[in-house]
């Protein structure tokens, strides 16, 4: 049985592409087959990559562009969190077995990265150096994840102290010097997450913002002068499919004064990874909208 996401009758992936500057907004695909999640954006800014039907497709950022499937060997199905490596050629997945792969934008053969059986490993962040990997480690999902780091090349796993609490998305900023990610530590009822930064190499949670809403998936762009992240609607448990929720842009100095606050279907799958354009003006998303 398939492990990966599906439309719903009447439901449609619509991929967009947001300018951050004008808030001009354009839809460069609508599919009413595939469920495409989580757009990353690839090092030369022609292809956006995204995962749907358990591969990894690639998609022209044009209105009008048609996705077209990498094909990887020795890769299990993946989920929805996927990061490039910096060299711009290869990226990382996390696939449905729990482990982190491998393998080139263009296709061709995976390699599995961690080694550690019976737990969870869901990517979000690959420092700018490209040697460590920071993911969401999870024993069970009856218990809280871990904000845990691997090697690139795999090796032994090192735990930063976010405190208690579920932790999310964690990604590091364009200078290394910090790690970004969603917390539970301050939750009064189950849930609440909120936006922190701890250093690279752990220390003092910082909390960014304080919310009525449950805020996940702080995303830096390349140049570190704006972020965006998802808003759920207060009492939202997890980050889940198919709510109105809204995607909020700020600049990273000031994150209680949105510049800008827009409204869409979608939730999981819209935003899970960093989806900045490498000329750290333009974002993609995912919206899921559903016929009436």
């Amino acid at each position: 049985m398939a492990r990966y996401r599906l439309l719903a009758p009447g439901q449609t992936a619509r991929i967009h592409i947001h300018d951050a500057v004008t808030g001009e907004d354009t839809v460069v695909h609508e599919s009413h087959e595939v469920l495409f999640e989580a757009p990353n954006w690839s090092a030369s800014g022609d292809a956006l990559l995204l995962n749907g039907d358990g591969v990894l497709w690639s998609l022209e950022p044009v209105a009008g562009a048609l996705p077209s499937r990498i094909e990887h060997e020795s890769l299990p199905e993946i989920n929805n969190d996927h990061v490039l490596d910096p060299d711009g050629e290869h990226i990382y997945l996390s696939a449905a077995d729990g482990h982190i792969y491998r393998a080139a934008v263009a296709g061709g053969p995976a390699s599995r990265v961690t080694a550690d059986e019976g737990v969870w490993h869901f990517l979000h962040g690959v420092s700018p150096d490209g040697t460590r990997l920071a993911y969401v480690r999870l024993v069970s999902f009856e218990e809280p994840g871990r904000l845990a780091v691997v090697g690139a090349d795999g090796g032994e796993t090192t735990f930063i102290d976010t405190g208690e609490g579920h932790i999310d998305g964690p990604e590091w900023s364009p200078d290394g010097s910090w790690l970004y990610f969603n917390t539970e530590r301050w939750a009064r009822e189950p849930g609440h997450a909120q936006l922190a930064r701890v250093p690279g190499g752990g220390g003092d949670v910082e909390r960014l913002l304080t919310s009525s809403t449950v805020d996940w998936f702080p995303h830096l762009s390349p140049d570190g002068a704006t972020a965006v992240y998802i808003e759920f609607p207060a009492g939202t448990k997890g980050h889940p499919a198919d709510k109105d929720v809204a995607l909020v842009v700020v600049d990273p100095t000031d994150w209680a004064t949105p510049r800008e606050r827009f409204r869409l279907p979608g939730g999981q799958g819209t935003i899970n990874v960093n989806s900045w354009a490498p000329d750290s003006r333009r974002f993609a998303y995912v919206s899921y909208p559903t016929e009436a």
